[in-house]
């Protein structure tokens, strides 16, 4: 098994949540998170005050899949989250050791 981390564009969410449903991923993680990487923030300007928004709202997904599904899982999540602009984002993969249901104890690929 294989967790992948994506963090992406907001504004890019619905675009990839929608095309892994289209290719059958059912199970997903969410979560609103701040963060920088090359682009390093901008500055903006509030009651005459300049100031550095250096962590900018990114969205992460997290999904645990089976191996066989990860390449396809992975090149679907780039067709929709890519712009092809700084702050795309990035994946992330590991290896999942194991996968436990709580509800009826399923163990592994029938655990997800």
């Amino acid at each position: 098994m294989t967790k992948i981390e994506a963090v992406i564009q907001p504004s890019r969410f619905e675009s990839v949540k929608e095309a892994l449903i289209e290719i059958g991923i059912q199970g997903m993680t969410v979560f609103e998170v701040r963060g920088h990487g090359r682009q390093k923030g901008h500055t903006e300007t509030y009651r005459g005050r300049e100031y550095e928004v250096d962590l900018l709202p990114k969205i992460k997904i997290e999904i645990i899949l089976a191996d066989k599904l990860v390449d396809l899982t992975v090149q679907t999540i780039l067709k929709a989250a890519k712009t092809g602009k700084i702050g795309d984002g990035k994946i992330f993969l590991s290896k999942v050791d194991e996968a436990i249901r709580i509800r009826n104890e399923e163990r592994g690929d029938q655990a997800l």
